[in-house]
C-alpha cells in the first residue's frame, strides 16, 4: 500500500499532546466526535468489532471522517503502544483547510487510500 501523507507539521515540539497507555481505548465506534487525531509517537489500531482495519504509526491521522460528515465514530481506536496524540478540533481543521488548501488534499488522499483498501478487503 502507498505511504499515507505525513502530518508531522501538526505535531511540532510546542504542540500539546495527549498520552494514552498501550491497550487504552482512544475512542469507541458510535462515540460522538469533535476532533481528528495526529499520531505524534506510537501506534494506533483502528478496528470495527474484533476486525482490525489498519494500524497507524507516527505522523498519520485518524478520526478525520467525523469532522467531514459530523457522524459518530465509525470505528474504535486503540493504542497498540504508548502513544502521544495531537487533537485537531473542527475549528482548527477548518482554519488549516482555509490557510493551506494542500492540507485538505492530503486529508482527501488519506480518505481515498483507506476507501480503496477497504474495497479490496470487502470487495
Amino acid at each position: 500500500m502507498k505511504q499515507e501523507a505525513s502530518f508531522s507539521v501538526l505535531t511540532g515540539n510546542n504542540i500539546d499532546a495527549q498520552q494514552f497507555k498501550a491497550g487504552s481505548i482512544i475512542f469507541r465506534e458510535g462515540d460522538e466526535a469533535h476532533e481528528l487525531f495526529v499520531i505524534k509517537s506510537g501506534q494506533v489500531r483502528i478496528q470495527i468489532g474484533n476486525r482490525t482495519l489498519t494500524e497507524l504509526a507516527a505522523d498519520s491521522i485518524f478520526g478525520e471522517m467525523a469532522l467531514i460528515d459530523n457522524e459518530p465514530r465509525s470505528a474504535t481506536a486503540i493504542a497498540v503502544t504508548d502513544v502521544d496524540l495531537v487533537a485537531v478540533s473542527e475549528k482548527q481543521f477548518l482554519f488549516l483547510v482555509g490557510q493551506t488548501p494542500y492540507f485538505a488534499l492530503k486529508v482527501m488522499r488519506v480518505l481515498a487510500q483507506r476507501l480503496r483498501a477497504t474495497n479490496k478487503t470487502f470487495g
